[in-house]
């Protein structure tokens, strides 16, 4: 079995890809099929996750490519920035990971599908659609750094880290 453990910044040979949704990119310990039907094996250091076109190194020298795969996410439109920023606000008040996209269609957010946000955002006034794409979140606050535009963002905080803060007993 192929084991991919180093992630690697260009190659002028792509031996295969590696389709995954978000969820199996934040995994440092992995199993799973190439879309040749090869399995492999995932081992990369643990907060790495793992975005679109990332490539990877595998123990036989063999190069893969991480791509999206699509997922069922909700796209949230709005008539004004202030008002998609608001939503932004609200999503980010209650920890929501969240893709900030500015398209040729115009600027919207994509989250994932949560009928209680759905509801929230639709009472702020926002459009919310159902879809299916690529699910690429923002790094969060102290993701390590900025980026700016979609093409590489950084890794978001992981959906299960413990938030410390100064009045937290040590």
């Amino acid at each position: 079995m192929l084991t991919l453990t180093t992630k690697v910044d260009h190659a002028d040979n792509i031996a295969g890809e590696l389709v995954l949704p978000y969820d199996a990119r934040e995994k440092s310990r992995l199993r799973a099929l190439l879309a040749s039907g090869e399995e492999v094996a995932l081992f990369t250091v643990r907060g790495t996750v793992l975005r679109d076109g990332d490539l990877l190194r595998g123990d036989d020298g063999r190069i893969v490519r991480i791509r999206a795969a699509a997922e069922q996410v909700y796209r949230v439109s709005c008539d004004s920035a202030r008002a998609l920023l608001r939503c932004a606000f609200h999503l980010g008040n209650r920890h929501t990971q969240a893709q900030v996209v500015d398209a040729a269609g115009g600027q919207f957010l994509r989250i994932r599908r949560d009928s209680v946000l759905k509801d929230m955002l639709q009472g702020l006034g926002a459009s919310v659609e159902e879809e299916e794409a690529a699910f690429e979140p923002e790094s969060g606050a102290y993701g390590g750094g900025h980026h700016h535009g979609e093409h590489n963002p950084l890794a978001p905080v992981p959906l299960r880290q413990k938030i410390h803060r100064p009045s937290d007993p040590a």
